[in-house]
This record gives C-alpha cells, structure tokens and sequence, in this order.
C-alpha cells in the first residue's frame, strides 16, 4: 500500500529533491541544459511562493509544479519558450500578471497514473479562482510525435486531438478541461516534440 501523498508548497529546503525529481522525468534526448537546478528552484520560491508546488509521500518529493504570472497580452503573443519564459530561473515573472502560466509539471516515473498530475492541476485551477486571474495557460510537450509517423507535429496535434492519437502528455491535459488553441511552432530545442509546443488554456 502506498503511503499518504501531501501536495503542499514548495520551499527552499525542497530545493535538491525538485531539481533531482527533473534528472528523473526528463532523460535524454531532453537537453539537460534544459532542467532546472536547485538554484532555479529556490529562486522559483523567492519570486513567486504561491504558484510552485510538490506532492510528498513519507516525506519525499514525487512531483512538483513549477508556475509563474503574465500578463494576458505576453501569453496571447505565444512567443517560444525563451521569450516568455525568459530562462530558468522565471525571469520574466510579473507579480502583477493575471494569466497564471504553467513551466513545468513533474511527477516521478514510479507515481505516474496515480493522480499526481491532477492533483496538481487542481492546485493550479485553485490559484487562478484564488488570485481572481483571467486564465491558466501552458504550452505542453507532445513526446510522442517522434514515434507517430505523422509529418508535421500540427498533424500530430490535430489527431491527439480528435482522439485518433494518444500522447502520454497532451492527451490527459485534454481529458483534464484544458482547451487546446493551437501549435508553436520552434517552442524550444525538444526533438522528441519536434521543437513544437501545443498552446493550452484554462478558464474558470
């Protein structure tokens, strides 16, 4: 039997195990460039306390959620990662944003299919009605359109979409209420996605 998950906020002791728990979700072919360090992490807390969040079992980080505010303008203009994101440490960060953009969600290969991701989401659907925001936005990964045989990751998109395909990514988000808006195109260096990433929005 599996012990009791807590999902709380994340501090700057839980640094290590967030940037550790990033090693463990993303392998190569993801750039390791590309994770975030437990410098990143705690640097995540100091700006922005409320949006980054961990699920715990016995005490031990087995997922995490890394979010930051925009302004709706900055996340209707779907700029690549670098450019609304800003690095990995959130630069661009804007306490004053009312769209809550979600960087990352991670959950430990051995806590996968057990509700973790939604729970998590819930808690980011709790901010956005908390903070009265406009939306939560993300752009998500699609893992598997290196394996799909489609040409474009588009043509992979439309059929996730359409239930013609299935993405261990893209395709729960769907089923969570997420709306999907479209593709960017050169999101960030991610072959397995094509460099692509799928624009999703969530309002209350």
């Amino acid at each position: 039997m599996r012990e009791a998950v807590v999902v709380r906020e994340t501090t700057l002791q839980d640094a290590e195990a967030v940037a550790a728990l990033q090693a463990t979700c993303f392998p190569p072919p993801f750039p390791a460039e590309a994770l975030f360090t437990a410098k990143h992490v705690r640097q995540h807390v100091e700006r922005f306390a409320t949006g980054q969040f961990v699920a715990t079992a016995g005490g031990v980080v087995v997922a995490s959620a890394t979010n930051m505010l925009m302004q709706q303008a900055d996340w209707e203009a779907h700029r690549p990662w670098d450019k609304s994101v800003g690095g990995l440490d959130l630069p661009r960060h804007d306490p004053e944003g009312s769209v809550l953009f979600g960087v990352d969600i991670s959950v430990a290969p051995d806590w996968r299919r057990c509700g973790l991701g939604r729970r998590l989401y819930k808690e980011r659907f709790r901010l956005v009605r908390h903070l009265g925001l406009v939306l939560y936005g993300t752009v998500c990964r699609t893992p598997g359109y290196s394996e799909s045989g489609l040409a474009t990751p588009n043509a992979y998109v439309e059929s996730v979409c359409r239930g013609a395909s299935t993405d261990r990514t893209l395709t729960p988000l769907l089923r969570m209420g997420l709306d999907c808006k479209g593709v960017i195109d050169n999101y960030m260096e991610d072959c397995e996605s094509g460099d692509a990433g799928v624009v999703l929005e969530w309002r209350p």
